[in-house]
């Protein structure tokens, strides 16, 4: 099992508790100190959509310009703005076994798929 995510979000730190508290033992990546690839991005918004990758409702998001906002229409230019605003990916995403099955923390979800 992996969580990527940054180490100082709160929803990160919600959903890493909840995963020791029942047990599991992730490996954590930091995708802002150790970067993406287009090709996991692809992956996760191929899974989840890339309107649920890109976080519309962080800092991140409502720092960017009107420009830079208005110029994501789709999952190329979502990827795009993604590689360079990693702190704009939705968090945490959990893999397990290599395939991606969680994006963001709502514990109904965690139960639900890992137990």
């Amino acid at each position: 099992m992996i969580v990527y995510g940054i180490p100082n979000c709160n929803t990160v730190k919600k959903g890493r508790t909840w995963l020791s508290e029942n047990g599991f033992a992730p490996e954590f990546y930091d995708f802002k100190k150790n970067g993406i690839t287009a090709e996991k991005l692809r992956e996760w918004c191929d899974i989840f959509g890339w309107e649920k990758v890109l976080n519309r409702k962080g800092t991140t998001w409502r720092s960017l310009s009107t420009e830079e906002q208005q110029s994501v229409l789709d999952r190329e230019s979502a990827i795009h703005i993604l590689l360079k605003y990693t702190s704009a990916i939705k968090r945490p995403i959990v893999e397990v076994n290599g395939k991606p099955v969680l994006i963001g923390f709502d514990e109904s979800d965690y139960t639900k798929i890992l137990k």
